[in-house]
């Protein structure tokens, strides 16, 4: 048989259904999985007990006849999530200690779905980077390695700790969220599927906030019917976030026809950057052709304001997190500087956020009370608001005219070596969000489905973006993609 850890969300819930093995099992298998996985770094705050705990209910639950959607099937969980009585740190020494006595509501849907949760996954400090090097607990290790190499890569970032743990089967399949591309990217760098829903499809309460108006929470899994099933329990509308939609949560898994004959996918000219490796042109040329056979129209559409859209997401995004960070004073919760006699309240302040963020949060705090400073918030924070207002509208234009999804590279290159960016030029590792933060900025669904590998056996990925509240249409896109173009390729195991 197959190693459990190895199955897909769908195959591991048919499996059960069937009686042919337990959650018991499974969730041993991927505890098993994950203790010899401490090389990737993937999994910080392991929770086995809990993750058989929940195992030995869901086999009551199934054994009952009573089984939901995830009911059994091992996870992992970003650790952007607050997981009530379990370290939920953001990846940040200021939240050292921090154990809620809450649940987010997103973990708590996976909870009453049956869901195992293995433990928390590493991440970037606060979701703040592309390459989860900015971690507390360290860098995460993509599982996967070039040909003949065995230097160190990024999973990409934010949820590189969750990419990296379902690439390397440590887990059935993990949460993450997506600010700028933070979903999208890391799926693409493992070989992995990540989608980011409807920005108000699901609730952002208990999710330690970045920039309010960009963060989502979605799956990151193995398969598109992967996704399907635990995006539609995580979605659902929660008065106890003010930006959630009212909106009905659709079957996703049910939409998945593959028949995609009479959709519009537009091709956006503008997403032609200068200097794209070629590898990056070819994929996207041969996912427009497995799109056209598969029986779609082609249409290329033009997304006018797209060169704007970096410069006004990294005006934006800091601006929001320097507003949202200031809740971490060293006051109520999390770590607290040693003080020296005579220092008052400023001091306490100062130190504490000295000692407990790291170098990228402190320059994106800094660059972000910069631009809501008096004198520059029109000149910077408004003319960004501005812009991304014209960048939604270019979207809106192109659904219009009919076209049902957006077809783009995912990145601009296969993953990275781990320290390769870390020069004294953060511009060049921001460069990596240039096909994603459009996405967060219009409040759009987005995928990300692996769609070939380059030159050295990395996996590449496409990006498919959707109408808003249409994901099942875009996941029913992305399915009829995932199965032209056939990626089965894992890592080879070196860990």
């Amino acid at each position: 048989m197959t190693d459990l850890n190895a199955f897909t969300l769908a195959d591991a819930r048919d499996r059960l259904r069937a009686g042919d093995i337990t959650s018991v099992e499974l969730t041993e298998a991927c505890l098993n999985a994950l203790e010899g996985a401490g090389a990737l770094n993937a999994f910080v705050h392991k929770t086995p007990e809990k993750a058989l705990s929940q195992a030995k209910a869901a086999d009551a639950r199934i054994a009952e006849g009573d089984a939901p959607a995830m009911c059994g099937l091992p996870v992992g969980i970003k650790d952007l999530f607050c997981t009530m009585g379990v370290p939920s740190q953001a990846g940040s020494a200021i939240l050292n200690g921090f154990r809620p006595e809450y649940e987010s509501t997103v973990t708590q849907k996976l909870f009453d779905a049956g869901a195992v949760m293995l433990g928390k996954l590493n991440m970037d400090e606060f979701a703040m980077g592309s390459s989860n090097e900015t971690s507390v607990y360290g860098k995460v290790v993509n599982p996967w390695r070039r040909a003949d190499d065995t230097a160190e890569l990024t999973p990409g970032g934010s949820s590189g700790g969750s990419a990296a743990a379902v690439a390397a089967d440590l887990c059935l399949a993990a949460t993450g969220t997506d600010t700028g591309g933070s979903i999208r990217q890391p799926a693409a760098f493992t070989g992995t599927v990540g989608i980011k829903p409807t920005y108000g499809r699901c609730s952002r309460w208990g999710i330690v906030a970045f920039a309010s108006s960009l963060d989502q929470a979605g799956p990151m899994t193995k398969t598109v019917r992967d996704a399907a099933i635990m995006l539609e329990v995580m979605c659902g509308y929660d008065p106890k976030d003010s930006t959630s939609a009212d909106i009905p949560v659709p079957d996703f898994e049910a939409m998945l026809t593959g028949d995609i004959r009479g959709k519009t996918i537009g091709i956006p000219r503008e997403y032609r950057m200068e200097g794209m490796p070629e590898e990056i042109e070819t994929l996207w040329s041969e996912g427009r052709r497995m799109l056209e056979e598969a029986g779609a129209k082609i249409v290329d559409i033009s997304l006018p304001h797209t060169k704007y859209a970096l410069p006004a997401y990294y005006v934006i995004a800091p601006a929001e997190a320097s507003s949202n960070l200031a809740r971490y004073d060293g006051v109520r919760y999390g770590h607290r500087a040693t003080l020296a006699q005579g220092d008052g309240i400023t001091e306490m302040y100062e130190k504490t956020r000295a000692e407990g963020f790291g170098p990228e949060v402190q320059r994106r705090v800094m660059v972000g009370t910069y631009v809501l400073s008096a004198g520059f918030y029109d000149a910077y924070y408004n003319r960004a608001r501005k812009v991304r207002t014209l960048i939604k509208r270019d979207f809106d234009d192109v659904f219009a005219q009919g076209v049902d999804a957006i077809l783009t590279p995912a990145t601009p290159s296969a993953a990275f070596g781990l320290g390769e960016m870390n020069d004294a030029d953060p511009v060049k590792m921001y460069l990596n969000d240039v096909f994603t933060v459009t996405v967060n900025l219009a409040g759009l669904p987005g995928i990300t489905v692996p769609a070939g590998q380059d030159s050295q056996g990395l996996p590449l990925g496409l990006q498919l973006i959707g109408r808003p509240w249409e994901e099942g249409d875009l996941l029913n896109c992305a399915h009829a993609l995932e199965a032209a173009a056939g990626f089965v390729a894992k890592p080879e195991k070196w860990w």
